[in-house]
């Protein structure tokens, strides 16, 4: 590799460092949103399914909604909720996610609501039926349309039960695929559960009556867990580009790094060649 070739890569690197290193920002930010948006619902989502769980229990053996009652022993199938990324560069999101689904469903014995092109290519490759698509969904429009396409499929009986699988964010650098059931609701204590505060120890006065309000308060519970999951992917997925294009970068400045050294060494051996053709030339003056 000659001088001018060495220089040309060097430039060609620093023109990707920039880009890598943009593309770092920009994801830390949407990140910093996203994770936000997650933390600042989990509150209300734990909140509210403690008053459920606490009107609800009185009511699962009477079954006042279709949500409260036990999967379809008639249904061959579940349905799940993939939730991948539109886009790549984003290192092992997708890849980790896509090997967890293999090892935990039968895709022939689910089928797909998916949210991502990624998810939805992985799905048709692996030979699995996806039922409905909202990878180009508008955001505020996408829970609502997912709750209602799921819901009224495990309504008419098609499915035994509905899952959401998607990466669920643990910090900055940390994120982890999770498969968790939506449809029939099961009470658990682990699942829902509230600080212990005194505040919450009370008794609730439920008008007008429980029966009528619990079906739209279980759907309410619902469509904020499909949108907690639709937002820790996100800030999963900005998480993992963010940490991707950090590698890059920091990759893109040793090569760097590397090729000076070459351009340099090359630079000296060049010029010492020249001294020596000096040298030499001047001796054979000298000696003529």
């Amino acid at each position: 590799m000659n001088l001018r070739q060495i220089r040309k890569k060097i430039r060609a690197v620093s023109n990707v460092k920039k880009i890598t290193n943009a593309m770092q920002l920009v994801s830390a930010i949407k990140m910093r949103k996203a994770q936000q948006k997650a933390f600042e619902g989990k509150p209300y989502r734990e909140f509210l399914s403690f008053i459920i769980q606490k009107v609800a229990a009185s009511l699962i053996e009477k079954s006042y909604s279709p949500l409260l009652s036990k999967s379809n022993p008639l249904a061959q199938k579940d349905l799940v909720i993939f939730i991948t990324s539109n886009k790549g560069l984003c290192g092992g999101f997708n890849f980790n996610l896509f090997r967890f689904l293999v090892k935990e469903v039968d895709f022939k014995k689910v089928d797909f609501i998916t949210v991502g092109k990624k998810g939805a290519l992985f799905v048709k490759k692996m030979g699995g039926v996806v039922i409905a698509d909202f990878s180009s969904q508008h955001e505020e429009d996408k829970v609502s349309a997912i709750f209602k396409t799921a819901f009224d499929l495990f309504f008419k009986g098609e499915y035994a039960n509905v899952f959401l699988v998607y990466n669920r964010f643990l910090s900055t650098v940390r994120f982890e695929p999770v498969k968790k059931r939506i449809f029939p609701i099961k009470f658990e204590k682990e699942e829902f559960k509230v600080a212990e505060k005194k505040e919450v120890k009370k008794e609730y006065l439920i008008e007008p009556s429980p029966e009528k309000i619990i079906d739209s308060a279980l759907r309410n519970m619902i469509e904020i867990e499909i949108y907690e999951a639709l937002i820790e992917s996100e800030a999963a997925e900005h998480s993992a580009r963010m940490m991707a294009m950090k590698n890059a970068t920091d990759n893109a400045t040793d090569v760097i790094y590397n090729l000076t050294l070459l351009r340099n060494k090359v630079r000296q051996e060049k010029i010492t060649y020249e001294l020596l053709d000096m040298v030499t030339a001047k001796q054979s003056v000298e000696e003529t």
